[in-house]
């Protein structure tokens, strides 16, 4: 399967509930469910002791809005890249998210999530 080959509005389908899940997970701290569509490769970096650190030191991390705004999809090799304009309840202003999604054994997975 190829990832690629999805028009926008399936990739969004797909996209806009992941998202709304990491936001979700990251503002409850809950790293077992914040992972839990990771693909392999991703899993191998994300240290549950390491991410509870940062769960606990990032105000970032937890208090994310859950209101979001599409900025829009790259696609490139196996994966595309979805962009999302992400704020925080009480942080000021406003950050890049960056959600690349795959397959992996047939299912859509999570190869990336970061905000910038």
């Amino acid at each position: 399967m190829n990832i690629l080959e999805k028009t926008d509005e399936e990739i969004l389908e797909l996209a806009h509930p992941m998202w709304e899940d990491l936001i979700k997970f990251s503002n409850e701290e809950n790293y077992g469910a914040f992972t839990r569509k990771f693909s392999a490769s991703m899993m191998l970096g994300a240290n549950e002791i390491e991410m509870g650190k940062q769960f606990a030191r990032s105000k970032l991390t937890k208090n994310l809005s859950e209101k979001y705004d599409y900025l829009g999809i790259i696609r490139r090799g196996e994966h595309v890249t979805v962009l999302y304009k992400q704020t925080n309840a009480k942080k000021e202003g406003e950050w890049l998210g960056r959600l690349v999604l795959g397959y992996e054994d047939d299912k859509v997975k999570i190869f990336g999530a970061t905000l910038f």
